[in-house]
């Protein structure tokens, strides 16, 4: 697998073509996946083919660098940045900012390649929060103090096997014309005084707890350049009684005549073939560029709005549909045991067949958003989800030993976030169908698919 680095994950229809043009070589191993973190995973990739795909990489402006192991991950922004109507701030060029510090404009940077642990980045464009910034180690939330623009930041928000917790205030404020001093200065601390043994307690927030907050705070504030660090803004910019909006199927643009169309690729799993389609559709319809999110689907920006009747009859749009079913559209599943080694069961296939089955016996009222994780190390944030699946293994009712979930229930993401913990453990994944479609009536208004019947 290569993961790539993908700021606020904008891409282009180059760079798409490129990518499917290197798993395409890999028959049924290549594929790619949109990930929780608005980046593309390549799967199938031979050890000996490297040094090629990375020159290709560079040839139409991607990298790899820096982008797994203990390493600051993707920095994730509004997908729907400088083209929302409603947007408080266009992400892009702060991403792209963090983006070219964390790799030294993809030269590498040394000095933070060898952090305790993983680190996560976000900046917030919207009153949607779509960038999930209370599962970020650091979160630039837009705020203005004494009539300027800038940011107040959270910090510490992670989810791991043992334990999760969201970002918690830092009571500091940095203007938006120099963000990356204060990402720099709290890198350093983690780097210097974050600990390094048990890797179930070596993310930042550990580091938080240890110090409190206050000292953490001043630690930052001495790695600063002039030794300063001001106070947080009294209130963010954000609205706290936002509606979250669906980016899915089509949406005005703030530029007169334009449209982005959100599309739903199921549980982010994308084949060479649709790769090379989305990059033509991207081209004949919008101005070639293509922007990931971190619910693992695609948004097409750009599209004339006389060319979108055209758009959605396109035969990509039956696979990848601007229009999903409720249950369908808040699918996120991670890799799996197909391919991942920590993964305990398949996520991908099984989280569409279990989805498929239950919209059989039942009907929802609004989205409901499922996550399935291979194992606890939960990439697909099974804790924010409205219902949560966690791979494990179990004995059925005959003894034997099979895939099994977790269940988890009630996690909410936007201003109210909340990170839900465990509802019921150990579950046969061939029981998970019936105990979905119950949990769904009971929690979330759905009515079985007879009543619904009965009742027309």
């Amino acid at each position: 697998m290569m993961r790539l680095k993908l700021p606020n994950g904008v891409t282009t229809s180059e760079q798409t073509r490129y990518l499917a043009g290197v798993i395409e070589k890999y028959g049924k191993e290549g594929c790619a996946d949109v990930t929780t973190r608005q980046n593309w995973q390549i799967r199938g990739v031979t050890l000996p083919d490297v040094p090629e795909i990375l020159e290709g990489l560079r040839s139409v402006g991607l990298t790899s660098l820096q982008s797994g192991m203990d390493n600051v991950r993707n920095p994730v922004g509004s997908p729907l940045a400088g083209i929302d109507p409603l947007e408080i701030v266009d992400t892009r060029p702060y991403t792209n900012l963090l983006s070219s510090y964390i790799t030294n404009n993809s030269e590498g940077n040394l000095a933070i390649t060898n952090l305790p642990r993983k680190w996560n980045v976000c900046v917030i464009g919207t009153h949607d929060l779509y960038e999930h910034p209370h599962i970020n180690d650091l979160a630039y939330m837009p705020a203005e103090k004494d009539g300027k623009f800038g940011f107040n930041l959270l910090v510490g928000g992670f989810i791991s096997p043992k334990r999760w917790g969201e970002a918690l205030p830092l009571d500091a404020w940095v203007p938006g014309d120099d963000i990356i001093p204060v990402c720099k200065a709290v890198l350093e601390a983690f780097r210097d005084l974050g600990t390094r043994g048990n890797r179930q307690k070596t993310r930042m927030m550990w580091l938080i707890d240890e110090l409190g907050m206050e000292a953490f705070r001043s630690e930052i504030e001495k790695r600063m350049p002039n030794g300063v660090l001001e106070r947080a803004a009294a209130e963010d910019l954000i609205d706290k009684k936002w509606e979250r909006r669906d980016y899915l199927g089509v949406h005005p643009q703030k530029q007169e005549g334009l449209s982005f169309v959100g599309l739903h690729v199921p549980v982010g799993r994308l084949q060479a073939a649709d790769m090379f389609e989305l990059a033509r559709l991207a081209d004949e319809y919008g101005s070639g560029e293509l922007r990931l999110t971190v619910e693992q689907n695609i948004v097409l920006p750009n599209v004339k709005n006389e060319k979108v009747e055209a758009l959605l009859a396109e035969p990509l749009l039956q696979k990848f549909s601007a229009h999903p079913s409720l249950l369908m559209k808040g699918l996120v599943a991670c890799t799996g045991n197909q391919f991942c080694g920590q993964a305990i069961i398949e996520t991908k296939a099984r989280a569409l067949q279990v989805t498929r089955d239950v919209e059989a016996r039942v009907s929802v009222p609004r989205a409901v958003r499922m996550h399935w994780t291979g194992c606890p190390n939960s990439c697909a944030q099974v804790q924010v989800a409205d219902i949560g699946f966690m791979g494990c293994l179990t004995k059925n009712s005959s003894g034997k030993i099979v895939e099994a979930a977790d269940i988890f229930v009630g996690g909410r993401v936007g201003s109210d976030s909340h990170l839900t913990g465990v509802y019921k453990k150990a579950v046969p994944c061939e029981d998970l169908v019936p105990l979905v479609a119950d949990l769904l009536v009971e929690r979330f208004g759905a009515v079985p698919r007879e009543r619904e019947e009965d009742e027309e």
